[in-house]
């Protein structure tokens, strides 16, 4: 069974930092584009940033630039989210995600329903003070 699983959200105050995991089990991460999606009320899902399988090319929406980091361990087939600075309209459930085999990590970020796939279980991130 192809699985993610998350860990890591929660609550934190604004200009406080977290930082998410997602372990992946039944497949290995390599040779696949991965990333975080994220989901606020009311709101549709948006890629916020994602990486290629190589690692050296990523993507990251300009409303977490320069806060997000996006990163992934292949050996522990694992990827994080380090998040900084964080701000109350960060606050969504977070979900990562794998893209099917030879889907580049710009198709995946822009087109999740076609390209993911498996997603995470998502984990609540709720920034207030």
């Amino acid at each position: 069974q192809l699985q993610l699983v998350e860990s890591g959200g929660g609550l934190v105050q604004p200009g406080g930092s977290l930082r998410l995991s997602c372990a992946a089990s039944g497949f290995t991460l390599d040779y696949k584009a991965i990333g975080w999606f994220r989901q606020a009320p009311g709101k549709e899902r948006e890629g916020v940033p994602c990486i290629s399988s190589s690692g050296r090319i990523t993507n990251y929406a300009d409303s977490i630039k320069g806060r997000f980091t996006i990163s992934r361990d292949n050996a522990k087939n694992t990827m994080y989210l380090q998040m900084n600075s964080l701000r109350p309209e960060d606050t969504a459930v977070y979900y990562c995600a794998a893209g099917r085999a030879g889907t580049t990590m710009q198709a995946m970020c822009n087109m999740p329903g076609r390209y993911v796939e498996v997603w995470g279980q998502g984990t609540l991130v709720t920034v207030s003070s």
